[in-house]
């Protein structure tokens, strides 16, 4: 049996029943964050062009589903692009390390669309979201995320759309032959070119909602009978030929079983790329710890790791003159500056009014990032940072973040975890509704009314 077919053998012995309390939990707890930023994202203005496009193209109707964030109602398909690329406009989704991409804006849209057209609950959506986590985090290890990104794609909306895919069809209860189809239908849709960052265009955000949708319909249309080659992933035109050039095929299948990816996905506390935070980590250390003012400083110097570099440290003069929010979420000068001017690296610093701040401005002349080798001993199982400031009475303050807040061995706890939630949900949710809200979502796998009745629950706006 070729690895496709074996990929989706083993998803389909994925089961509610032999799932771990942690497992469950966690979920759960992706899936509190996961409705946090799709409904602050929404109201982004590059989620509002979607919003947009799709209420011209679809008519909205009481019997489609509600899209969180938003007074719509789309059909699975729309709500899937619509959400997953509000989730994906805020650089606060989930992230996992060693694959380099962010699932839950993937698989999250994509289980929930299926969920709500099969009328499926809380448990069969649990188990769907394991098995799309999985396949597309073991993707994104397989095609090695450095060369992966030098070939220039993006691996949330490749390694997105078999994500996806498979967690549609899992709701769906295809078996094997028709995950295998699912799974092949979805390499012909695999897509996300990395050249957003010339410009700060909005492109990464449609990445994640495309790879919900049309990891949706891959599974829709298997489910009819349609079907793909059954080597997409390991032929010789396969997904790990056409896209990478150093395959890692062994990580698809490796130790299955043995810790879900669900597991190993980290959460962000700062509002910008998973390649910055370990820094701002450091330099909000060192501020607080030595009580840092902007004027005090002469020079920053951040070691970044190669892998992410391009995307947040090169150009240097592009860097330290970000003109959009995109540009300022995937510059390392401006997560700096910002984090000492303002204490804080959260979405209400990643703001048009910050990107015109003088301090900020001046401190960003300030921060020049550099290549460290010792970075790079245990990545990409580690994305750690190093942070030497310079102030201006001649101190040398150093400090080194082996682990960033968020991830699985330094993680955020459920507390930190609502508090994030509550603070995303403020304009959407009154004060004394988002208890119960949360409730919902943390209590996902107890016994409760299909998918349906708790998207209603969750879109029901109540803002203060």
């Amino acid at each position: 049996m070729g690895t496709t077919r074996t990929l989706a053998q083993l998803c389909t012995e994925i089961d509610f029943s032999g799932l771990s309390h942690e497992v469950v939990d966690r979920v759960a707890y992706l899936c509190v964050d996961f409705f946090g930023v799709a409904i602050r994202g929404a109201a982004t203005e590059s989620a509002r062009c979607v919003q947009r496009a799709m209420a011209e193209v679809y008519d909205s109707s009481p019997k489609d589903m509600p899209v969180v964030g938003t007074d719509m109602q789309l059909n699975p398909s729309a709500a899937a692009l619509t959400v997953g690329t509000a989730a994906h406009s805020l650089e606060l989704d989930d992230v996992v390390n060693e694959a380099s991409l962010h699932p839950g804006v993937a698989v999250f849209p994509a289980a929930l669309c299926a969920a709500w057209m099969a009328k499926k609950d809380g448990q069969d959506l649990t188990a769907a979201v394991v098995a799309g986590y999985e396949v597309m985090v073991r993707l994104g290890k397989a095609v090695d995320p450095k060369a992966h990104y030098s070939q220039g794609f993006h691996p949330t909306g490749t390694c997105g759309t078999f994500g996806a895919a498979v967690a549609a069809a899992k709701v769906m209860g295809l078996d094997s032959e028709g995950i295998t189809n699912a799974l092949g239908i979805a390499g012909s849709q695999a897509a996300g070119s990395m050249e957003f960052l010339a410009a700060g265009a909005y492109t990464k955000r449609l990445h994640a909602g495309w790879a919900a949708m049309s990891g949706l319909n891959a599974a829709l249309l298997a489910k009819q009978g349609f079907t793909g080659p059954d080597t997409i992933l390991e032929g010789r035109h396969g997904f790990l030929h056409a896209y990478t050039t150093s395959p890692v095929p062994e990580y698809l299948l490796k130790d299955w079983g043995m810790r879900f990816e669900v597991l190993n996905t980290s959460i962000k506390p700062h509002a910008c790329c998973r390649y910055k935070q370990s820094a701002i980590d450091g330099i909000l250390y060192l501020k607080q710890k030595h009580s840092l003012a902007p004027e005090d400083i002469e020079e920053m110097r951040i070691g970044i790791l190669e892998a992410g570099f391009s995307l947040v440290a090169d150009p240097l003069e592009t860097k330290q003159d970000p003109h959009s929010i995109v540009d300022a979420q995937f510059s390392m000068p401006f997560g700096a500056a910002v984090a000492i001017v303002k204490g804080r690296a959260s979405l209400s610093e990643y703001t048009e009014k910050n990107l015109q701040d003088t301090q900020v401005k001046e401190l960003m002349t300030k921060v020049h990032c550099v290549r460290d080798k010792a970075l790079e001993a245990d990545f990409p199982r580690k994305w750690p940072a190093s942070v030497v400031i310079r102030t201006k009475d001649g101190q040398e303050l150093t400090t080194w973040v082996d682990t960033p807040k968020g991830d699985p061995d330094n993680p955020l706890s459920w507390d930190e975890l609502i508090s994030k939630f509550n603070e995303l949900s403020a304009d959407y949710y009154a004060e004394e509704d988002k208890a119960g809200k949360v409730s919902r979502l943390q209590g996902l796998s107890d016994e409760q009314p299909d998918i349906d009745h708790l998207l209603k629950i969750l879109s029901h706006r109540s803002s203060p």
